[in-house]
């Protein structure tokens, strides 16, 4: 073994071993990029045209997807607040182009990303579907299904369920989805450079681990996909344990490997084992983080559940003079059915969508779906948030433009004060982007964005 640099020895040895067995001579180099500092990239809302990207280096395989020169500061930017963009690691952005040439994006799909927080693949996905397309987004860990909510409310796209679900409680839908996606939980080796912490983490044995958790997810969400359904499989470690071996164990459970076409100057490197193939991204090879992702086609015969909408479900259809008053906070009112949560919250479906969303209403017991739109008091409408944020909501609707030091203001919910009197509700905006709901009182404007979704950073010194 070669004497070891110095940005060599802060690697685990066994991790070391490993990637030197994996790359050969190219092991210094990519030792030496984990040295470098963490490329910055986003991801652009397309139905959110606000963020400028004239003269930033695009992404290659994201058509959203672009670098920036450095680091901003993200939580004080009000485009990010309201969607306009997503803070994205370019190598995982490569699912776009996997879906662009294995999935017909041109007709409606029901898509489901089991493990979907934080929410950058969840929100990618919204992206690149048909907009009659359903998306299920599910995340296991109860603690992390606040965030993949606050980003997709904040993405703004209508057709989309959040649930908090084992893999292997979806065993009710089975034969339902035409894709899954399983960016599955992992070791890490990806994160190195991003988060040093992973590198503490990281363990020969913790791979096993992880190796063996995968196997579960994947043989959990097989029987969800129909027959000729996609499957696409994806971590961002570099190991065979995690990444070829559960190639040859899809290949060997019903699914046949689809290869993607992608271009030698990308410098992807394409990993096979027997009849199958990944795609690994590593750091000193692409502008972005350490990545792997394979695409299966269902073969296997699957049962599949029977669409029934009729079955026991817990929210009721809004009457007529209730759903009179809901329409008008929406652009397009006859393409949504208006419905009120026990908690009388009130929510907008699709009606291309609308007998999926109600048979899963009854299928999944921890979800959340449809457009949340806020709640009636008394002969009042209180609009919610994510309404707001809505890629749906009306936009004849009166809006009050704010600097960027009131919208900040705004994101500390800070009460503010104008030069001229307003009354009633407001769309609090920013360069033509909605921020969310403020009240007029007078020379008063009462704020009303979510405690939740205050930002605490001191704002001073950005003002």
């Amino acid at each position: 073994m070669n004497s070891l640099t110095s940005s060599e020895a802060e690697l685990p040895p066994a991790f070391q071993e490993q990637m030197q067995q994996q790359l050969g001579p190219e092991f210094s180099v990519f030792a030496a990029a984990l040295t470098q500092d963490t490329p910055v990239s986003i991801r652009v809302n397309p139905e959110k045209n606000a963020m400028a990207t004239t003269g930033l280096e695009p992404v290659p395989w994201c058509a959203e997807g672009f670098y920036l020169p450095e680091r901003p500061s993200f939580t004080l930017d009000p485009l990010f607040q309201a969607g306009a963009y997503y803070v994205q690691e370019a190598s995982s952005m490569l699912l776009n182009e996997a879906l662009r040439q294995t999935a017909n994006l041109n007709r409606p799909l029901r898509v489901l990303d089991l493990c979907g927080a934080p929410g950058g693949k969840s929100t990618l996905l919204a992206s690149a579907l048909s907009r009659d397309s359903l998306l299920v987004c599910n995340e296991v860990i109860r603690s992390r299904v606040s965030v993949l909510r606050e980003n997709l409310d904040k993405w703004g796209f209508p057709n989309v369920v959040v649930s908090n679900h084992d893999p292997e409680d979806m065993s009710n839908l089975a034969g339902f989805f035409d894709v899954v996606v399983v960016d599955a939980p992992c070791s890490g080796e990806g994160l190195f450079r991003k988060d040093p912490d992973a590198m503490q983490e990281w363990s020969p044995a913790n791979v096993q681990l992880c190796s063996a958790r995968q196997k579960r997810i994947l043989a959990a969400a097989a029987p969800l996909l129909d027959e000729g359904g996609l499957l696409i499989y994806s971590t961002c470690t570099y190991n065979d344990a995690e990444n070829r071996d559960n190639l040859q164990f899809l290949s060997q459970n019903g699914f046949r490997s689809r290869p993607l076409d992608l271009p030698t100057d990308w410098n992807i490197v394409e990993k096979a084992v027997d009849n199958a193939v990944g795609y690994q991204c590593y750091p000193h090879r692409v502008r972005g983080e350490g990545f792997f992702i394979s695409v299966f086609q269902k073969t296997a015969f699957t049962a599949s559940v029977k669409l029934d909408a009729r079955t026991f479900r817990t929210i009721r259809a809004l009457r007529p003079r209730e759903t009179a008053s809901a329409a008008r906070w929406l652009q397009q009112p006859g393409d949504f059915s208006f419905w009120e949560k026990p908690n009388g919250d009130v929510m907008a479906l699709s009606k291309a969508l609308e007998k999926q969303f109600l048979f899963l209403d009854s299928a999944l017991r921890n979800k959340g779906f449809g457009l949340e739109m806020g709640q009636f008091k008394g002969h009042d409408f209180i609009p919610s948030h994510p309404l707001a944020l809505s890629t749906a909501i009306n936009q004849q609707l009166p809006g009050i433009a704010l600097s960027r030091e009131n919208a900040l203001r705004f994101f500390k919910k800070e009460n503010l004060v104008l030069d001229q009197p307003v009354n009633g509700w407001l769309l609090a905006q920013y360069n033509g982007l909605n921020l969310g709901w403020v009240k007029g009182v007078g020379n008063r404007v009462n704020n009303y964005l979510p405690k939740d979704w205050r930002i605490r950073m001191d704002i001073k010194e950005y003002v």
